[in-house]
């Protein structure tokens, strides 16, 4: 213990092995590849960019990353998209693309895969992996293995650093020249980083602080006290003064291939019946389902594909409201083919989980809390009998009425193409919402103690108070316990919305009351040119 308070106190020697690294001829080592201006390359690939173009990748109106070209005409990081493009005329323009950035790399690790498994991907253009120094000869004949198989997949500037540590091989990587490679010898981590700046540092808000402190350099804020560095800075302070010291021990550990969780059928000949074809794909679901299961998964939303002989392909994408059972499976396929009959022999089936959740997310709880498989299966049932379609489920979506807010999705099926009720809907009903929304809004007349008819003036006035509101005809009784004439007891209103003021033929003028009869019930009323209707009732 001695021995570590004495190398941390202030006057250290930088050059000095750190005890915390445990670096030494046996340790395992780490080698980072970084692909500088990746956004960059990964939009050139995808736009077919030449390399020598000058190319900027913008986000929120700066440059997020631009290519050696544009910076020999001055354009940097930060910089306002104006003034870049004042900078360099023949600039090219590329919105910046996190999806594309992904999916670009992984041709790259796909070519590191082919030199090492364990390969740690750190971000789009910076993945880390064991060095294999005994089978390709040396850390520098394991760089440039790598180096090789990265030319040959086009990736023409690539940099690698091998260091104790994945942050200094980042380091060491970025002092690399184009397909080469530094290489930090053992126990030299904290040697190495000692001169670099804080600023490389990944917290913008903790190098500000360094910095006004006067820690201008790694060197600096690692001959700190470790004690007096997590006291000041806190946990995430005291992270990076361990990563100045050189002590990351993070391994490259591998990163798990994505899983092949489809399954298919294959009939020679051609089936042309559904029922054969429905029965004949049952081992398949069971063996989808069981797969599954290994992982720990449950598929929540598949996609079923039918092909015919000639080329004919019918697919469609089904949700369960808890998982997919192998009988659930062949029962979306029978009602598929059924909706959508095949013109000629099915040659394939394929079932491809759109959607995967974990198991014990939908286990069963302590007090049945799952959903009752009896009901499931039933509604199941009911809805093969009518259709997909036929059987529906209400949901909330967002809206200003009540009757916008309702929302009925096929069972089993996931509502994506609804309005969503997080947004705010300016003239919306403040809660409580009415419980009972009718189905048609009922007209009504509404009198004032005069008898006469409230009308809403140009202004957002009454022309009267309400005093009572009748409801429909006398004689229509459609409504069950549905009242047909109310003496108002209190009334709150009006409430005008404009709605979609810009579009003449959609456009909406309309004001809603709230009123609560001396019999204690309460209504939600709606004026629409000088017309009443009586809309949703609270219970």
């Amino acid at each position: 213990m001695s021995a570590v308070l004495t190398l941390d106190t202030p006057g250290a020697d930088p050059g000095e092995a750190d005890p915390l690294v445990g670096a030494g001829a046996g340790a395992p080592r780490v080698m980072v590849v970084w692909c500088p201006d990746w956004p960059v390359v990964a939009a050139a690939a995808e736009l077919g960019l030449a390399v020598t173009d000058p190319v900027a990748v913008i986000e929120a109106g700066e440059v997020h990353a631009c290519s050696e070209e544009a910076r020999r005409d001055g354009v940097r990081r930060g910089m306002r998209r104006r003034d870049a493009s004042a900078h360099c005329p023949d600039l090219v323009c590329v919105d910046h693309s996190p999806e594309r950035d992904v999916r670009a790399f992984e041709a790259v690790l796909a070519a590191v895969e082919r030199v090492s498994a364990t390969v740690t991907p750190i971000r789009p253009g910076l993945c880390a992996l064991s060095v294999h120094r005994r089978f390709y000869g040396g850390e520098e004949e394991a760089a440039a293995v790598v180096a090789e198989h990265l030319v040959a997949a086009g990736v023409w500037d690539c940099r690698t650093g091998i260091a104790d540590g994945m942050f200094t091989a980042e380091q060491a990587a970025k002092h690399a020249a184009p397909q080469e490679s530094v290489v930090v010898p053992p126990g030299g981590s904290r040697r190495f980083l000692s001169r670099l700046p804080v600023a490389v540092l990944d917290d913008l808000e903790q190098v500000s602080l360094f910095r006004r402190l006067g820690l201008r350099t790694l060197g600096d804020l690692a001959a700190l006290p470790v004690r007096d560095v997590a006291t000041r800075f806190g946990t995430s302070g005291a992270w990076l003064h361990r990563l100045a010291r050189g002590a990351d021990g993070r391994p490259a550990v591998p990163r798990r291939p994505p899983r092949e969780l489809d399954a298919h059928v294959d009939f020679a000949p051609g089936l042309e019946t559904i029922e054969p074809i429905a029965f004949s794909t049952r081992r398949t679901a069971e063996t989808f389902v069981a797969q599954l299961s290994e992982h720990g998964l449950v598929c929540s939303e598949v996609r079923i594909e039918v092909s015919g002989e000639r080329g004919w392909l019918g697919s469609r994408v089904w949700a369960h409201p808890r998982w997919f059972s192998a009988a659930d499976l062949v029962d979306r396929l029978y009602w598929q083919l059924q909706g959508d009959p095949a013109p000629e022999p099915v040659e394939t089936v394929r079932l491809v989980p759109e959607s995967v959740e974990s198991l014990a997310d939908h286990g069963e709880g302590l007090w049945g809390s799952a959903p009752d498989e009896r009901i499931v299966r039933g509604v199941a049932r009911l809805q093969g009998m009518l259709g997909p379609e036929q059987v529906l489920v209400p949901s909330i979506q967002g809206g200003r009425s009540p009757r916008d807010r309702q929302a009925l999705t096929p069972w089993g099926e996931r509502s994506g193409q609804h309005r969503p009720a997080g947004l705010p809907w300016p003239g919306s009903l403040p809660p409580p919402a009415p419980t009972r929304v009718l189905a048609e809004p009922l007209p009504a007349v509404v009198l004032s103690a005069e008898g006469m008819p409230v009308r809403l003036t140009g202004r957002g006035a009454v022309s009267g108070e309400p005093v009572r509101v009748r409801v429909g005809r006398r004689d229509d009784r459609r409504s069950g316990d549905l009242e047909v004439d109310l003496v108002v007891d209190a009334w709150a209103g009006p409430w005008p919305i404009d709605e979609l003021w810009w579009d003449p033929q959609a456009a909406r003028q309309v004001a809603r009351f709230q009123v609560v009869a001396v019999d204690g019930s309460a209504w939600l009323l709606v004026v629409e040119d000088g017309q009443w209707w009586v809309e949703a009732r609270y219970e």
